[in-house]
């Protein structure tokens, strides 16, 4: 998940066409068009959540160099979601539990890629691509044929396509102000449940949220993603006081806690 403008460069036949500005919320990337089966088996995460058992723990901090030792399994399940896109006849939850574990394996596969790092954003400066300056924006792999970056996962497909505002609960960029990375993978049959067991996890979180009656400091996430909050008639406070122990109203004064982009190691 990113916090500031981004550059994405588009090639076609070695030629220049495209340089767009991406801003969260605002400037929405594009959906990839990969090829998408009018039928197919729905993905098993099995392989995934094995993983995340073994190597996160309770408090989603992640042991990378476990990761690093399973690397053959751990690549075999992204082979399996690289060529098993979402088809047409998926129903929604599957759908998007497939998009959440692999925006959330891609960012470990990308990690490891860089591994040691003291934060994913170290690994900007490391990208040698002209206008992609951040790892979300690199297109570091392949799903239905079609490059691929973090950026289109989160903001042209869930983001753009399923409207649900709790996969900011979900998505897990690799750092101490993100949310928990579960221990499991995410599956259709719990998917909801999941989802807002993730949203009280957060909001109750005081690492991440700090929130009183007649102050709150929340998490930039209510800030950079605030048109999403309030869409469909909700807003920051309904959402916050949906998951929160500690409710607010129109009168808590609201601001938002720096964001800790420090690796979520173990």
């Amino acid at each position: 998940m990113k916090t500031s403008t981004i550059a994405a460069l588009a090639l076609t036949a070695g030629t220049l066409t495209a340089v767009a500005v991406v801003v969260p919320g605002l400037n929405p990337v594009p959906t990839p068009t990969y090829a998408v089966a009018a039928a197919s088996a729905v993905v098993d995460h099995g392989a995934f959540d094995k993983l995340l058992h073994k190597h996160v723990n309770a408090q989603g901090l992640v042991d990378y160099m476990g990761f690093k030792a399973d690397e053959a399994a751990f690549n075999q399940y992204l082979a399996l979601l690289s060529k098993n896109p979402p088809a047409a006849n998926w129903p929604k939850n599957d759908q998007m539990a497939y998009w959440i574990n692999a925006y959330n394996a891609y960012t470990i596969r990308l990690i490891l890629d860089h591994y040691p790092v003291e934060s994913i954003k170290d690994i900007g400066s490391k990208i040698k691509i002209p206008f992609v300056t951040t790892p979300w924006a690199a297109k570091f792999f392949s799903i239905g044929g079609e490059k691929m970056s973090l950026d289109n996962i989160e903001h042209g497909i869930l983001r753009k396509k399923f409207d649900d505002p709790r996969i900011h609960f979900s998505l897990v960029c690799a750092s101490m102000s993100c949310p928990r990375l579960r221990n499991e993978a995410y599956a259709a049959d719990k998917l909801n449940a999941q989802l807002d067991d993730q949203g009280h996890d957060f909001l109750n979180n005081p690492a991440k949220n700090k929130i009183g009656k007649s102050a709150a400091q929340l998490s930039k996430y209510f800030d950079w993603y605030k048109g999403d909050w309030e869409k469909n008639g909700q807003s920051v406070v309904k959402w916050v006081d949906k998951y929160s122990t500690t409710k607010i109203d129109g009168s808590t004064k609201i601001s938002y806690l720096d964001y800790n982009w420090s690796l979520n190691k173990q």
